[in-house]
């Protein structure tokens, strides 16, 4: 390993791995929002994070789609102070500009399940270790009663 390379940039076999075609897309996510947010100032739309992250959903496959369309109406139901938006391509929910939660689809990065992921800025507080993203495979009563417990919290 040179000095310049880094042990993220070296994978087991001792080859350059560097960030998956699924990250580089999240990244690639994040710089379009960044910049859409820019042009319509610093009052984002409420409408157009909306629409933006429905047209996320609407491109999922299954069973992420059905999760992600559950997930979005509890909070639209349940939250009605945070405004929608997508966070590296993922529907997320924001409060006075910073993301409390988002929804993780788990085809967008190969993964066996989908998660729910709260930020810094969610106050999920309990001692000194707690979770902060939590794994979801399907959704039923308990799920949703646990999730409005999370995000209920998160918001307080």
């Amino acid at each position: 390993m040179t000095t310049t390379q880094t042990t993220n940039e070296i994978d087991s076999a001792g080859s350059s791995a560097g960030f998956t075609a699924e990250e580089r897309a999240a990244m690639q996510d994040r710089a379009a929002e960044l910049k859409a947010a820019k042009r319509r100032g610093s009052k984002a739309d409420k409408v157009d994070g909306e629409a933006d992250l429905l047209a996320k959903i609407a491109a999922m496959d299954e069973p992420d789609r059905g999760l992600a369309e559950r997930f979005h109406a509890l909070m639209s139901a349940m939250a009605a102070d945070l405004t929608a938006q997508t966070y590296y391509g993922m529907p997320a929910y924001a409060k006075d500009g910073k993301v409390i939660c988002w929804f993780k689809p788990g085809g967008k990065f190969r993964m066996r399940y989908s998660t729910l992921g709260f930020s810094d800025k969610a106050r999920l507080d309990d001692g000194d270790m707690w979770p902060s993203e939590f794994a979801l495979l399907h959704w039923n009563d308990a799920v949703e009663a646990r999730i409005t417990d999370l995000v209920q919290r998160a918001i307080a």
